[in-house]
């Protein structure tokens, strides 16, 4: 049996790409699956490397019982990442375009939005600005949730 990778990418890698990583490792838990998908998360930028998820993240992590590494760290998106990775899913359409340049177009169709991977219309937004992460945490359970019926048939 193959091993699905899936990266997940936001800006930089501490509110939405590492919420995403975790809530998708819950479902796969969840649902027996954790063994048949390995998931990462990535930055596209080097705003945050190094820095842990972002305080007000991990708070709605644990209010909704996701486990996450607490010494988890944002780390950059690179072309290796793209290489070594089945699906790579941006969290909105900056994202996207980040990621089509940084991996010259997407000549192998692994990069889309999370949303539109679960066949989900509009954008996850970035809750560092707007400072709406139970928002932002519940539209990616519900990405990451469909996502995962969609890829196992549920």
């Amino acid at each position: 049996m193959d091993i699905l990778r899936v990266v997940f990418v936001c800006h930089g890698n501490i509110c939405r790409s590492p919420t995403a990583e975790f809530v998708f490792k819950k479902i796969l838990l969840d649902r027996g699956l954790e063994k048949r998908v390995e998931v990462t998360s990535r930055a596209m930028t080097r705003d945050e490397i190094g820095n842990h998820i972002y305080p007000p993240a991990r708070r709605v992590l644990s209010a909704h019982s996701v486990p996450f590494d607490p010494d988890k760290r944002a780390t950059l998106f690179t072309f290796d990442d793209y290489r070594k990775n089945d699906l790579v899913l941006a969290m909105d359409s900056e994202n996207l375009d980040d990621l089509n340049y940084a991996t010259s177009s997407d000549p192998d169709g692994k990069v889309k939005t999370l949303t539109a991977a679960a066949g989900m219309n509009g954008e996850i937004e970035d809750p560092w600005y707007t400072g709406n992460f139970e928002k932002v945490f519940s539209l990616i359970e519900k990405a990451c949730l469909t996502l995962a019926d969609s890829l196992f048939k549920r």
